[in-house]
C-alpha cells in the first residue's frame, strides 16, 4: 500500500523533554530586539550548502550518511542560536553572526577542512565589510558554537566501546565479510539534540501472517532479476538509492527558499528543526539497527535460517537490486531521515511547497506537494530490496512525530 496524504499526518506532543535536553532558556523567545532582520536568509543558505560540502564532498575516506546527520544537527543549532542572539541584542550583524557560528562548529568536527572554511568566512566577511556590528556579530557566533560545543562534550560521539554482538540465528542480522561490525554503532546512544524519539513497535514475529507478507513482497518485488518489477520503479529505487537521504530535502528546500525568501531569522529556525528532527530520529533508529538487528531480506530469502513460516518462500541466491548497507533493516534510515524532513517543511512551508529532489544517477524529480515525495521515497527501498514495509512504516511514523514534537519545541 503507498503512503497517502492522511497517513503522512501526525498530531503534536509535549515538549518538556526538549526543554531538558537544550536547558531552560534554549527555547525561550527574545524578550526585545528587531522584529526582522536587517539582513536576508541567502547567508544561511550558502553555509547550509557549505555545511553539506564539508560534511559529505570533502571528507576522505566519505562520511556515511548517517554518521554525517548529527553534525548538520549541531551546526543548524549554533547558526540558529547566533542569529536569534544577534537580533535580540539588535547592534550585530546577524550574516556575521550565523557565518561564525557554522564556521566553528564545521571547524571542530573537521579540522581538515579548516583551510576551506576559513576561505569561506573571509569570503562573507568580505561581503559584509569591516564594521563594528560585523565584529560584534562574529563574536556572538563563536559565543554560539562554543556553548553547543560545550554541551555536546561527553555525548557518546564516536564512542568507540559500543559495538554490534547479537548472536546469528534466524530473524538476526550479521554483517557481511569482511566486516566483523556494523557501522557506527555508537550512533544509537548518542545523547538527543532536542527531544528523545519514540520507540518504535518491532518488526513482525516471524510466525505471523504479516511477516510472509512483508517477505513475499520484497522478494518478489526487490530482487536483482525481478520480473514483476514494473521499469519505472525500478528507475524510482535506483534514484532514491543514490540521493543523500542526510540532505536531500534539506538541499531542495535550500534551493526552494532561493526564489521564495522568508528572512534570515525564519531560515535559520527551519533548518535547526529539519536537521534536529533528522538527527533525534536516526540516533533512535541507529538504536534499533544496533539493539534489535533484524535480518536484512538477503539474509532471510536465502533460507540459511528457517523462519518456520509456511508462508514464506526460500530461494537461495536471492540478491538485491541495490547493494546491501552495512548494518540491520529495523527500522529504515532512509526513512527516518527522508520523513522528519518532509514533515518539518510541511508545517513551516505547508503541504504546496514544491521541492525538487535531485540524485546522482538520474534528472531531478520535480515534486508539486510534500506527499509526493514519500509516496514515492517510502516504495523506493522495498524495490530495491533493501527493506520490509514494517521498516520503512515505523521509520516514517517515528520520524513524523519526532518532527512534530521539534516543530512544537520551536513556536
Amino acid at each position: 500500500m503507498m503512503l497517502t496524504r492522511r497517513s503522512v499526518t501526525v498530531g503534536s506532543a509535549a515538549v518538556a523533554t526538549s526543554a531538558l535536553l537544550l536547558g531552560p532558556d534554549a527555547l525561550a523567545a527574545p524578550r526585545r530586539g528587531r522584529k526582522t532582520s536587517a539582513d536576508d536568509g541567502q547567508i544561511v543558505l550558502d553555509w547550509e550548502r557549505i555545511a553539506f560540502r564539508t560534511v559529505y564532498a570533502d571528507q576522505t575516506p566519505t562520511t556515511p550518511v548517517p554518521v554525517g546527520v548529527p553534525t548538520l544537527g549541531f551546526t543548524s543549532l549554533a547558526v540558529h542560536r547566533a542569529a536569534r542572539c544577534s537580533a535580540h541584542l539588535g547592534t550585530s550583524t546577524e550574516s556575521a553572526a550565523v557565518a561564525q557560528a557554522a564556521h566553528d562548529v564545521l571547524a571542530h568536527y573537521y579540522p581538515a577542512s579548516l583551510g576551506k572554511l576559513d576561505a569561506d568566512l573571509a569570503t562573507t566577511f568580505a561581503t559584509i565589510g569591516p564594521s563594528p556590528s560585523r565584529t560584534k556579530g562574529s563574536r556572538i557566533g563563536a559565543d554560539a558554537a562554543r556553548h553547543v560545543l560545550e554541551r555536546r562534550a561527553g555525548d557518546g560521539w564516536m564512542d568507540p566501546s559500543i559495538h554490534y554482538t547479537k548472536a546469528p540465528g534466524a530473524g538476526v542480522w550479521q554483517p557481511s565479510a569482511p566486516n566483523t561490525d556494523m557501522l557506527a554503532p555508537w550512533l544509537g546512544s548518542l545523547r538527543p539534540l532536542y527531544v528523545r524519539a519514540s520507540v518504535p513497535s518491532g518488526p513482525y514475529s516471524l510466525r505471523s501472517a504479516a511477516w510472509a507478507r512483508d517477505y513475499e513482497e520484497v522478494r518478489a518485488l526487490g530482487s536483482f532479476g525481478s520480473v514483476v518489477r514494473t521499469p519505472s520503479q525500478t528507475d524510482t529505487a535506483l534514484f532514491y538509492n543514490n540521493s543523500n537521504a542526510g540532505m536531500a530535502v534539506a538541499d531542495a528546500t535550500v534551493r526552494y527558499l532561493e526564489t521564495h525568501p522568508i528572512g534570515l531569522r525564519a531560515t535559520a529556525r527551519l533548518f535547526a528543526m529539519m536537521h534536529g528532527a533528522a538527527t533525534d530520529s536516526i540516533i533512535r533508529c541507529w538504536q534499533q539497527k544496533r539493539d534489535v538487528g533484524f535480518w536484512r531480506p538477503f539474509q532471510a530469502i536465502s533460507g540459511q535460517y528457517d523462519d518456520h513460516n509456511a508462508g514464506t518462500t526460500p530461494e537461495p541466491g536471492w540478491t538485491p537490486l541495490v547493494p546491501m548497507p552495512n548494518y540491520s533493516d529495523y527500522i529504515s534510515g532512509h526513512g527516518s531521515l527522508t520523513s522528519p524532513q518532509v514533515e518539518v517543511v510541511r508545517r513551516t512551508l505547508g503541504e504546496h511547497t514544491p521541492l525538487e529532489i535531485r540524485s546522482t544517477v538520474a534528472a531531478p524529480r520535480h515534486y508539486s506537494q510534500l506527499w509526493e515525495i514519500e509516496a514515492e521515497a517510502f516504495p523506493a527501498r522495498i524495490w530495491g530490496g533493501l527493506h520490509y514495509r514494517k521498516a520503512m512504516t515505523d521509520a516514517y511514523k517515528m520520524g513524523h512525530r519526532t518532527a512534530a514534537r521539534v516543530v512544537a519545541a520551536f513556536c
